[in-house]
């Protein structure tokens, strides 16, 4: 831990684009030009020095609070885990997914209300910088008054406009039971009781529209950013640009992610995505939308190495240069999250830094976050 740092000769991801051999300085969590008095040094000397990783949306905290169905650990315990895990992995900024659905259990309004003020005492205990996506959950009437509190927290959390429910509604319908077990496990219920809890919210699906514009303008007064999930059509990102949704998350169809693209809004796709080669579930291919030109960002989703190695694969298979790969995963989200004081190393910015070995498979060495220097081994 130091106020004042000296990565020393290290090979910087400059604004232009290119790697320059260079000493980055830091005083007070910011990049300055000048160096400081009796710096801390870092000998950076043969390592890539970039702009620390920015995940806007990933939820693999959750196993950490809830590892297996029924077990809950406490929240400062299972918080501490995910800050190093975000280091370890150079995420130095986090937009936590957090799910508020109608479901009971770990993503109810309940495990929500926990979770939101869990964080917001614990926050300036964590080394990374720890935010929030409001995953809301369409379906979720009664969480809004919830979710317009928590707009007014600082920091603003973003808003993920979720629909999950039309999909499980159909799948019942259809006798598509497949899942239905891993998630009424999750909801901490029988299957009888969550079919019951599918047939009751279905039956307030006229009132989806209007509530939707409700939180879509309560957001905006916040001026939160707001992110609309698992579009299938043009229609539908019309529908949401409209409302304000200028971050298109998890596209099911090219045309989708052509058109945000060609509307200047950024598209999110998966990390995983990248580093399996594909979708888990055959969605959009997250490597042939990049190769398209189709997707700006990538997220950890549920796996906080993702985001790191997505950047490697993508190098490595001559799909991107090392300035548009790590574009994905640093500066490109940071604009799409509203967060123009990080992403790239300028002076003035948020001293937010990733050291790395870039000699062989990549290996993180080094990981600043906000000027505070996490020593991960050589």
């Amino acid at each position: 831990m130091s106020t004042a740092v000296c990565l020393s000769g290290g090979q910087v991801l400059t604004s232009q684009g290119g790697l320059e051999v260079a000493d980055l300085h830091i005083a007070d969590g910011r990049i300055v030009d000048a160096p400081a008095a009796d710096p801390l040094r870092v000998d950076c000397r043969g390592y890539w020095v970039l702009p620390g990783i920015v995940d806007v949306h990933g939820d693999a905290f959750e196993l950490e609070l809830h590892p297996r169905p029924g077990v809950d650990i406490a929240f400062p315990i299972a918080m501490a885990s995910v800050d190093r895990q975000l280091l370890a992995n150079g995420i130095v900024t986090a937009f936590h997914g957090m799910t508020v659905s109608w479901e009971p259990g770990a993503r109810s309004l309940e495990a929500g209300r926990r979770f939101m003020a869990g964080l917001q005492a614990l926050r300036p205990r964590l080394t990374a910088d720890h935010r929030v996506q409001l995953r809301w959950e369409t379906f979720a009437h009664d969480a809004i008054d919830d979710v317009a509190a928590w707009l007014a927290q600082q920091p603003t959390p973003a808003v993920a406009f979720n629909d999950h429910t039309t999909a499980t509604m159909e799948k019942v319908k259809a006798g598509n039971h497949q899942k239905l077990g891993q998630w009424a496990q999750r909801a901490g219920v029988t299957v009888q009781e969550y079919l019951a809890e599918v047939d009751s919210v279905g039956q307030r699906a006229p009132e989806v529209p209007a509530k939707i514009r409700k939180v879509a303008d309560l957001a905006g007064r916040h001026g939160a950013i707001m992110l609309s999930h698992d579009e299938s059509s043009r229609s539908e990102r019309a529908i949401h640009r409209g409302l304000g949704m200028s971050v298109c998350e998890f596209p099911l169809d090219p045309e989708v992610a052509a058109d945000a693209v060609a509307n200047g809004e950024h598209v999110i796709l998966g990390g995983p995505n990248v580093i399996r080669g594909g979708s888990h579930t055959g969605a959009l291919s997250a490597e042939d939308a990049i190769r398209d030109g189709l997707c700006t960002v990538l997220a950890s989703d549920y796996y906080y190495p993702s985001l790191l190695h997505a950047a490697e694969r993508l190098v490595d298979r001559g799909v991107l240069s090392l300035n548009d790969a790590w574009g994905l995963v640093s500066r490109n989200p940071a604009a799409a999250m509203g967060l123009p004081d990080r992403g790239t190393l300028e002076a003035g910015r948020r001293a937010d830094v990733v050291v790395i070995d870039g000699s062989g498979p990549w290996r993180l060495v080094h990981a600043i976050a906000g000027g505070h220097v996490v020593s991960l081994g050589r």
